[in-house]
């Protein structure tokens, strides 16, 4: 597609991608199934083929993720990486029919989607008309409903519950860690070099108002010490912000 629509070069066209295990299938209920949830997403990004993953917490329906579950999360990666023998091949799961098929379905349904975006006039027309937030709420209530009627089973949810209270975790002090943050930005905007920075944002804001690409100039930026905030306003000041009403 990027090739034949638009002129992109082989090099432009390499799909890389990165994978984060599904947040929405976290549950707050038994909480520990989710460990379980997690290593079978991440297991089937490997196979997948992607570049980078992210694994989620068990405890990310309750709270910001523990430093244990943070730490089990990574040591699911590194499971994978250097016990299961997946990584020995670059597509384990080649000559599937299985896999094939499913590809092949999910290509059709992009390229219908892709041509509906067309016909609304392109993503930022069918965004300001709202077919996109539509389409993912509807698809959201269509799960919630399969969910509560039973017939999309969820594990210690709608079916095979107990009456286990389930993790208590800590609220963190919010307020100590807005503190340290703070006072870690003012430290680092205090050892940048005045002039390296803005003239980073400068930039930013010329590649805004143009053509040029935008994304290696951002980059520049950061590594300039810019911060997101920085960042953030300069596109806003090019771009303004997007009202839904």
């Amino acid at each position: 597609l990027m090739r034949d629509r638009y002129g992109a070069s082989d090099k432009s066209a390499v799909l890389r991608f990165h994978t984060q295990t599904g947040g929405s299938t976290l549950t707050a209920q038994q909480p520990l199934t989710n460990v379980v949830r997690v290593a079978y997403q991440a297991l089937a990004a490997v196979l997948g083929g992607t570049q980078s993953l992210h694994t989620n917490g068990y405890d990310e329906a309750l709270a910001l993720p523990t430093a244990q579950a943070a730490r089990l999360a990574l040591r699911t990666q590194q499971v994978l990486a250097y016990e299961s023998g997946v990584p020995g091949t670059a597509d384990p799961l080649g000559g599937s029919y299985y896999v094939e098929a499913l590809t092949d379905q999910m290509e059709q349904g992009v390229r219908h989607l892709m041509d509906q975006v067309a016909a609304w006039g392109g993503a930022a027309r069918a965004i300001e008309r709202g077919l996109f937030q539509d389409a993912i709420a509807q698809a959201a209530y269509r799960d919630q409903r399969a969910v509560e009627a039973g017939d999309r089973v969820v594990v210690g949810v709608n079916r095979f519950v107990d009456d286990d209270a389930g993790l208590h975790i800590e609220a963190p002090d919010y307020t100590g860690l807005a503190d340290q943050q703070r006072q870690r930005l003012a430290e680092s905007r205090a050892r940048r070099a005045p002039e390296g920075w803005q003239h980073a944002l400068d930039k930013v804001r010329t590649a805004a108002a143009g053509t040029d690409p935008l994304m290696p100039r951002i980059i520049d930026a950061v590594r300039a010490r810019a911060t997101v905030g920085e960042i953030s306003n300069v596109l806003r000041d090019v771009w303004g912000t997007y009202d839904a009403g």
